[in-house]
């Protein structure tokens, strides 16, 4: 090829419109999908997932649920993310947890914001964005999928976290039966029963599983029923469509927020204001979805979709809360591989929309239950649209060039129906356009160097702008926006594997959440902010044949560095950010028999407490979690394990809230779990 034509070429692959008046041809060096001869698929398995994240110009991990499930106790996103640097997800009871990545949401002390949650590419998020971990179930994953900051650009996600996507089994994935019980420390217990069939072009799986706890701290009980279930049919090789259906029954107690000195002496013990108001956060939630795979002709694959969630909240706190939320979403995108210039070319668009209402009622709260007596009422509505389109144009067999642009608006708005303590209703919009660049290189035949950089906008939360302490009605919050560069590898040289990224975010009117007293919080906009880290994870066989022929030693460990600061603030200046730790370490050394047994010592160590205010004068604590893990496969079919958690019983601080200003006696505190055993037996059939 001429230079001339080169340069064409490297022009015009920003141009969506040149490129869908190419005729479309395969182009093996880019295709991902399997060949044209092979049926569609609406679930791609692990091995093509990672493909996927290969056409990424960012960091995106994929995390088979190999890598958790043969341990007993996994509870929270925490237990699953673990070996996934740039994610911070500290437990605070229960199921429930503060997910950060890259230091999206922060301070967010309740729910979830700066990260979009999917379950099988349909979105578990309210249309406002704010979601709930406990609707995800450790236990029901064929692999988790998480898509930092930009990187999540064709999920509809705009936040500067990303998006983590869940992928269930289906019945082509794990077919037959299985059987897992598992027991442990602070009465708890958990059982499953799934099973998987296939018959001819269709599948079916479905899962239940039930789990009960006393809890780690007093009134921390908690109990939870789910059912994960979903059917695939193919109607042709190029036609497929599955059907989803999700049920969450969960009760959860909350010890609540404390003193620091109370978090490290006495770390099982409640906040006195959750005791005498028997807080509570229980959730019963029904969702179902739909997705339609169609290859249209060679090269062009559409995907259709949608979900409708219906949520019931019961949370008695400082007042009664009793909500109903319904959320719709639908979405469309589209895949075309073609030749352009003569080199290949990858095209996608697709467009995302979600809407949502919330009915509302606040009641006085008499110890768990609900009076007579109303607060509050609200109706709150919330919609999301976005579209984008990005291109990828290989101008050469190992360097690709990427462009798009991602577009979109969101509207909140609140009603309220109790004017006795003033009208606080209200309505704000946003609209966006998100550029993005990126570049790859397959600099070695499975390693590749990769940049980016993207725009992100993420509005605010209806619970952002109608905060449940009143301060003069609905909030005038901005939306917050921010321009990220990353640079980074990833892949497999001999035998360790590796990811690596260097990022850093200019942030304007970043959302933060300060805690206004138990179980409150208000949003506030800051001026200038800088998120930038390192994300570094790697697993390394680094022995075999040590004591047997088939044995091995393999290392694993996820380092992340975290640097969220204040960029030039009238009062803060250049303070750090409160909220998550600046180095935080994981690391395990797993060796494994080939007659079956295992064993994994492990440790989690944060050498460097974290500030839990904007003015730096308070910290959480630094520590390091020694466990053990083991475990011995029967066969195939039969399995037992057991997980030893914080063996030397380290008194420490998990989870904060953050305040502009704090003490040591402010209320702020999770106190981490103490020494803690857990054991399980699964069985296939």
């Amino acid at each position: 090829m001429t230079l001339r034509a080169r340069l064409l070429a490297s022009a015009a692959f920003v141009l969506p419109c040149v490129a869908l008046a190419q005729a479309p041809t395969a182009i093996p060096s880019i295709t991902v999908s399997a060949p044209a001869v092979q049926p569609v698929t609406t679930v791609p398995d692990n091995a093509a997932a990672e493909a996927l994240a290969r056409q990424n110009p960012g960091n995106v991990s994929i995390i088979p649920a190999e890598r958790f499930r043969d341990r007993a106790g996994v509870r929270s996103l925490q237990d699953a993310l673990e070996f996934t640097p740039g994610v911070f997800a500290p437990p605070k009871w229960g199921e429930d947890t503060r997910l950060s990545i890259r230091g999206s949401g922060l301070a967010r002390n309740f729910h979830l914001r700066g990260v979009r949650l999917l379950q099988d590419g349909i979105p578990l998020n309210q249309a406002d964005g704010s979601g709930d971990f406990q609707e995800l179930d450790p236990l029901t994953l064929q692999r988790l999928e998480v898509f930092r900051g930009a990187n999540a650009f064709a999920l509809g996600a705009n936040a500067l976290g990303g998006a983590i996507n869940a992928v269930t089994p289906t019945g082509r994935t794990s077919p037959g039966g299985l059987v897992r019980l598992e027991a442990g420390s602070n009465g708890f217990i958990r059982g499953q029963i799934a099973y998987g069939l296939e018959s001819g072009g269709s599948d079916a799986y479905i899962s239940v599983t039930g789990l009960g706890s006393e809890g780690v701290r007093d009134h921390s009980a908690g109990r939870s029923y789910r059912v994960n279930a979903n059917v695939g049919t193919r109607i042709t090789d190029d036609v497929k469509t599955r059907v989803y259906l999700t049920y969450n029954n969960i009760f959860q107690q909350i010890p609540g927020a404390v003193t620091r000195a109370s978090a490290l002496d006495t770390p099982r013990a409640a906040a006195t204001a959750n005791l005498l108001g028997n807080y509570q956060r229980n959730i019963e939630s029904t969702r179902f979805g739909n997705i339609i795979t169609l290859r249209v002709q060679e090269g062009l694959v559409i995907e259709a979709g949608g979900g409708f969630v219906r949520r019931e909240l019961g949370h008695p706190i400082f007042q009664y809360i009793d909500q109903r939320n319904d959320d719709a979403t639908l979405f469309l995108r589209a895949t075309l591989e073609f030749s352009l210039f003569g080199l290949g070319n990858r095209l996608r668009a697709g467009v995302n929309s979600s809407i949502g209402t919330t009915d509302s009622f606040r009641y006085v709260n008499l110890s768990g239950r609900p009076t007579v007596t109303l607060t509050a009422s609200s109706q709150d509505r919330a919609r999301t649209n976005d579209a984008y389109v990005e291109n990828t144009l290989r101008i050469t067999d190992t360097v690709g060039l990427i462009a798009g642009a991602q577009v979109g608006e969101a509207y909140r708005a609140s009603r309220n129906r109790f004017l006795s303590g003033g009208n606080g209703s209200g309505s704000s919009r946003s609209q966006w356009i998100n550029p993005r660049f990126g570049v790859l290189w397959d600099y070695a035949p499975t390693a590749q160097l990769f940049a980016n950089l993207s725009w992100s906008t993420e509005p605010p939360t209806v619970s952002d702008l109608t905060p449940l302490v009143p301060v003069g009605g609905f909030a005038r919050l901005k939306p917050q926006r921010a321009m990220t560069l990353e640079v980074g590898t990833r892949g497999s040289l001999g035998p360790v594997r590796f990811e690596a990224a260097v990022y850093r975010a200019w942030i304007r009117d970043e959302i933060q959440l300060i805690s206004t007293g138990p179980s409150t919080s208000l949003a506030l906009n800051l001026d200038r902010t800088i998120h930038q880290g390192v994300e570094l994870g790697a697993e390394w066989t680094a022995l075999a044949g040590v004591a047997a022929e088939g044995d091995a030693v393999v290392l694993r460990g996820a380092y992340t560095f975290s640097d969220f600061r204040f960029d030039g603030d009238p009062r803060f200046r250049n303070n750090q950010l409160p909220g998550a730790p600046r180095h935080a370490v994981n690391a395990e050394v797993r060796y494994s028999h080939p007659a079956g047994g295992w064993f994994a010592p492990n440790v989690s160590f944060v050498p460097e407490a974290f500030f839990v205010d904007s003015a730096n004068t308070t910290r959480a604590s630094s520590y390091a979690l020694l466990g053990l893990r083991a475990g011995w496969n029967f066969s195939d079919r039969m399995s037992a394990f057991a997980d030893a958690r914080n063996l030397t019983d380290k008194r420490y601080v998990a989870s904060a809230s953050v305040a502009p200003a704090a003490t040591a006696n402010s209320l702020l505190f999770e106190p981490g779990a103490g020494r803690a055993v857990y054991a399980g037996l699964q069985f296939r059939f």
